[in-house]
């Protein structure tokens, strides 16, 4: 085999291993070598420190000035940035870079490193500068996202970026503390979910009972505290085994609570409330097309929803639930048509325009704001283009 042909599917290896997640050990594995050598007697495979110190470092090294040269063609970019704490108690920081490339958006990972410092305001900006300019991409940010967290926020407005909260961020924040209203009976629900998890004779006793009545063989679903719609997924995964649950629990004679009618009928209601917002998170969590002129009318949206539920809702916690979550949204949303950001990007937007306001001021301002900056850039626009 010739050099060039064995550095080519070296590379095509080390290119398998990074995009499958597979350990670097996986070329001395039997089976794969023994599978390699059917394809092709004649390949040496790589050891695994060849793999590790040289390849893949060279591969990184190639495909990071690619992309790096994209990123400095870009004539504005976007920034997300997040911070999080692994089960190691190790803190990590990433920062990453979205701009548009033959018209399409394209968003890429710049920096994830641990960042052991303390996360004060003066730090966070330090570290998202340090990265901007490794990339060439100070000048050029229009916008940075992060969480609601006051650090954070700082950081971005000291470097002078104009910060704007992560929308599902938000809809996390308000929907987990309207979903204390009913704490204990989504506390039953864990603790029905658990004790089926952790028995290996409730889970078979649940899959053979829906099997016997019918139903589709689905494991229920355990919530994360940081991730409202995980347990608004784990209550719809209940419901939709609500008999085959009642009936395990009894023939074992589990020793949890199970839920009342009462307790059934509220999460029946409190999903089809929570249903609007999962799909609004799922709607502005997408990562190939831009999210930000859509905000204004999913907002307005899922307002209006919920408004319509306080007349709908029969229960007394449901009621509750939805008089909180109008409540928040109220709090949050009374000023967001006059969001820069949201607005001037929903009035570009030729589906909605004008249709996503209900302040005509807002639509105004907005307006007169985009034209200003086409005449800045040489390319006057009347306001009627986008109107």
């Amino acid at each position: 085999m010739t050099t060039a042909r064995q550095k080519t599917i070296d590379e095509e290896l080390a290119k398998m291993i990074a995009c499958d997640f597979q350990p670097f050990s996986v070329v001395d594995d039997k089976g794969f070598r023994r599978f390699i050598h059917a394809l092709n007697p004649m390949y040496a495979i790589p050891s695994r420190k060849t793999v590790s110190q040289g390849i893949i470092p060279g591969l990184y090294d190639r495909e990071r000035a690619t992309l790096q040269e994209r990123v400095k063609k870009a004539t504005a970019v976007c920034l997300t940035t997040d911070s999080w704490t692994s089960r190691t108690t190790t803190s990590y920081l990433s920062v990453t870079c979205h701009f548009v490339e033959s018209y399409k958006m394209v968003s890429c990972l710049l920096d994830c490193f641990e960042f052991s410092d303390r996360h004060t305001s003066d730090n966070l900006a330090e570290e998202l500068l340090k990265v901007a300019k490794e990339w060439g991409v100070e000048n050029k940010v229009v916008c940075c996202v992060s969480d609601n967290a006051a650090n954070i926020t700082k950081a971005i407005k000291t470097l002078k970026w104009t910060h704007h909260p992560c929308l599902a961020h938000t809809i996390n924040l308000f929907v987990r503390d309207a979903l204390k209203v009913m704490k204990p009976t989504v506390n039953k629900v864990k603790t029905i979910v658990e004790f089926i998890h952790r028995s290996t004779t409730a889970t078979h006793k649940l899959k053979s009972t829906q099997l016997q009545m019918g139903m589709p063989e689905l494991k229920l679903k355990q919530d994360c505290v940081t991730r409202w719609n995980s347990t608004f997924h784990m209550i719809k995964r209940i419901l939709e085994s609500k008999d085959a649950v009642i009936s395990t629990l009894a023939v074992m004679n589990a020793s949890v609570d199970p839920l009342s009618q009462e307790e059934w009928e509220v999460l029946q209601e409190a999903c089809t409330v929570l249903e609007p917002f999962e799909q609004v998170t799922v709607e502005i969590s997408a990562d190939s097309y831009v999210t930000a002129s859509k905000m204004l009318i999913l907002c307005k949206g899922v307002q209006r929803v919920t408004a319509e539920h306080q007349t709908r809702v029969t229960t007394g916690k449901v009621t509750e639930l939805v008089a909180a979550l109008y409540a928040s949204m109220d709090r949050k949303f009374h000023r967001i048509e006059y969001n820069p950001i949201l607005s001037e990007s929903t009035v570009l937007n030729p589906r909605f325009k004008k249709l996503a306001f209900h302040d005509n001021r807002a639509v105004d301002e907005a307006l007169q704001r985009v034209t200003a900056a086409a005449a800045r850039s040489g390319q006057p626009t009347s306001l009627s283009a986008v109107t």
